[in-house]
């Protein structure tokens, strides 16, 4: 089935929607979120061939397992950032090897304006929701590098637990985050917050 052939994708909460991208998205995601500040603890500014090849594995994530870190955009409310995207939040399987690959991941990229807002929370939540509701994910991991304190702390809010039996040493193109840690939730203890 290509990607066209899937039903388009959308889900509000109370400020946000998360949707599948569009073309137009790729220029204004990249504009506010390939930035020194935003990329510090991903590898850093990407250039435009890497910046390509991650949207594109964006799209794939999507045509293969029917979900990805979709588009978060602001709903058009007259808010702060109304109307505009945000970055991404959503689940993909996790793919660094050595880690836990296949394991449902969760995962958020948002731009420097929107932190400190609660929009990666209200985007997360929504995500962990579909990935146990929809998906039926029988626990979701997230990973991140052990000095992003901010990410860690958004996943322990979120109700996971620190599972340092996965953390790893990513290999090839990842090769820089020497500390990748972990997070988990499971159904249960997820249903347990609701």
């Amino acid at each position: 089935m290509s990607a066209m052939e899937l039903a388009p994708f959308s889900v509000e909460t109370e400020r946000l929607v998360l949707r599948d991208w569009t073309d137009a998205d790729r220029e204004e995601f990249l504009r506010h979120t390939n930035t020194p500040a935003v990329m510090q603890w991903l590898g850093g500014v990407m250039d435009a061939a890497k910046a390509g090849s991650a949207m594109d594995r964006l799209l794939a994530y999507q045509r293969d397992h029917g979900f990805t870190f979709w588009v978060v955009s602001r709903k058009d409310d007259g808010g702060h950032l109304s109307g505009e995207v945000l970055g991404f939040c959503g689940l993909k399987r996790a793919n660094l090897p050595p880690g836990p690959v296949g394991d449902v991941e969760i995962g958020w990229r948002l731009r420097e304006d929107a932190w400190g807002h609660g929009y990666a929370r209200e985007a997360a939540q929504a995500s962990l929701r579909l990935a146990f509701e929809r998906f039926d994910a029988p626990h979701v991991i997230a990973l991140t590098v052990m000095d992003n304190r901010p990410s860690w702390g958004l996943m322990e809010r979120l109700g996971m637990k620190r599972r340092p039996d996965l953390d790893f040493r990513a290999e090839g193109e990842a090769a820089w985050a020497e500390n990748i840690s972990a997070w988990s939730i499971t159904r249960r203890e997820w249903e347990e917050t609701q």
